[in-house]
């Protein structure tokens, strides 16, 4: 990564070798994107600039709240049977998730690119490590990220209309569902940012406020009649150091979405500005719903029966209002988990337009619609991988095979935050505080989590069978790109 790299841009037909102190500061007006044309290219369509600062919160917020905080609950509560370490590793999870926002709204005010953080990886590490991040979207991430949600909308969807998802032959049904859900979402998507946004916004309204609606009627409610549930804090055997880290890989799950917002940044208005505030007021908020809604669980039910409640916000609302709470709160959780499935497509399908748009994956990805703007068939190709996928595997290992795939990337794309502040000419418009702990932080958490998956008997090969084909792209990448930059 010394001395002078080669930029590449096939589409635009720029190649040239830049000495990396002669670069000008990040993205100065207009940004330098792998979108933008030069003078002598013919013109091309691009991805525009719609997002407001509310939408982009609107995004992350809606990215990250969907099925995990309505069904991991009773994973982890499995794990750590105590109302204490139950707490505390949802307090991880959002201290977790807070370095890493920090330290994303820094890197995305300095580098607003299509990509997010394939952009950080390969701006920090180098083209093989970023295509390595997205080649693991391919693979794994963003179709078991698909699979994982759709499968707890159409769980809630069955509950609604009176069936038991987990009873022949509506466990068959629930794969079906959850392909619809999927292809709804990704036509809203496709027909325009604008409707993907609409949709988001709508949603997001609607999630945070009925949890918010959950969270209250517990605490007016079910706090008096229980008087909670928070004694002993920690009971006999409710923690051990290797539970914990397998339940943080739960908690994760529920807070993944905080990264989500960079890979739609190159379409935010004034992003300089915009994506730092987005990022930070959107992980902040749903941090503070998630310990809220864990409180309001233990209100109402005891740890015991949390840990086998599969449908956790049903259940509460079952023992507070009746059979009405349960219908109501399985609509909540469907609009939630529908809206979740729709940031997803409306952000990671970037990954691979930014892939190809870099000549890292077939150039035909990289298309905009003409009508609608919108990189169609990446879309298209995100849609197709998630239904195969929820038609083929269960939540729980769509659930861990996503965690365990994208955490190295995570941290691949904070640490590259310690060679941006080395370069004279790097620029950005907020400074992550704390700096250099709080990257630090994170990347040693996520270093914990990988090292405690490995040594722990119950999750170690399915952990390395992840890590193995991720590692696969190394000589994918060596016999096809790779060889074609040499």
């Amino acid at each position: 990564m010394r001395g002078a790299r080669k930029v590449t841009h096939p589409q635009v037909g720029v190649n040239r070798a830049i000495p990396y102190g002669a670069l000008p500061p990040p993205f100065p007006a207009p940004y330098h994107s792998a979108m933008t044309t030069s003078p002598a290219a013919p013109e091309r369509l691009s991805l525009q600039r719609q997002l407001g600062l509310w939408s982009a919160v609107a995004v992350l917020i809606g990215s990250t709240i969907g099925s995990g905080i309505f069904r991991s609950p009773a994973g982890v509560t499995d794990k750590l049977p105590g109302p204490l370490p139950l707490m505390a590793v949802w307090v991880a999870g959002g201290l977790f998730a807070l370095c890493g926002a920090l330290t994303l709204a820094e890197l995305s005010g300095a580098f607003p690119e299509t990509g997010g953080a394939y952009v950080f990886i390969r701006e920090g590490w180098g083209r093989m490590p970023a295509f390595l991040f997205g080649w693991s979207e391919l693979v794994l991430i963003r179709a078991a990220s698909l699979g994982a949600i759709s499968t707890t909308f159409a769980e809630y969807l069955l509950r609604v209309l009176g069936h038991d998802p987990s009873a022949a032959p509506y466990s068959d049904f629930v794969h079906y569902i959850a392909a619809v859900a999927i292809a709804l979402t990704a036509t809203f998507n496709y027909v325009g940012l604008r409707w993907g946004a609409l949709v988001q916004n709508l949603t997001t309204a609607a999630k945070y406020g009925g949890l918010l609606f959950i969270i209250l009627l517990a605490l007016a409610i079910g706090l008096p009649r229980t008087g909670g549930h928070f004694t002993p804090a920690v009971p006999a055997g409710s923690f051990h150091v290797a539970a914990f880290g397998l339940a943080l890989v739960s908690v994760l799950w529920a807070f993944d979405g905080w990264a989500d917002l960079s890979f739609v940044q190159g379409e935010v208005k004034d992003p300089r500005r915009t994506l730092p505030r987005a990022i930070i007021i959107g992980t902040l908020a749903v941090i503070a719903i998630y310990l809220l809604a864990n409180v309001a669980y233990l209100a109402v039910m005891p740890v015991d029966v949390i840990r086998h409640s599969k449908l956790v916000a049903a259940d509460v609302a079952q023992r507070l209002i009746g059979a009405p709470g349960v219908v109501l709160v399985a609509v909540m959780v469907m609009v939630s988990t529908f809206g979740t499935l729709n940031g997803t497509l409306l952000t990671s399908p970037r990954v691979f337009f930014a892939m190809a748009d870099d000549g890292l994956f077939f150039k035909k990805v990289a298309s905009v619609h003409p009508r609608y703007h919108t990189p169609y068939v990446s879309i298209l190709l995100v849609t197709a991988l998630g239904i195969v996928f929820v038609l083929a595997r269960t939540f729980e290992q769509l659930a861990d095979t996503f965690v365990t795939a994208i955490i190295p990337f995570y941290a691949l794309a904070v640490a590259s935050i310690y060679v941006f502040r080395r370069r004279a000419d790097y620029q950005p418009p907020f400074r992550t505080p704390l700096y250099p702990v709080v990257p630090a932080l994170f990347i040693l958490a996520t270093l914990f989590l990988l090292g405690n998956a490995i040594i722990d008997p119950s999750s170690r090969w399915a952990t390395l069978a992840v890590l193995g084909i991720i590692l696969v792209g190394v000589p994918v990448y060596l016999l096809t790109v790779g060889r074609r930059l040499r």
